[in-house]
């Protein structure tokens, strides 16, 4: 498996992060949330796209849905 690409949230555009994840590669995302800085992990298992917050793990059936997550949530650049 591929290491983890570590960045903070806005480093990367949306298409960075959904390339990193089709080449089998898990970002891990640092963002301020809950009054604190905590990593979110997005990753796609070939199937599915998970991003595992540390709340609660998310999952979504399709690019289109990642990418709205990614860009609701603020894990990319703003375009």
């Amino acid at each position: 498996m591929p290491a983890p690409l570590r960045v903070d949230a806005g480093e990367l555009t949306v298409e960075e992060i959904m390339a990193a994840l089709g080449e089998g590669r898990r970002v891990v995302v640092r963002t301020e949330m809950l009054g604190g800085t905590h990593e979110v992990t997005l990753r796609h298992d070939g199937e599915t796209f998970y991003c595992d917050t540390p709340t609660t793990l998310h999952k979504h059936s399709d690019e289109a849905e990642m990418r709205t997550c990614i860009d609701n949530m603020g894990y990319a650049k703003p375009a």
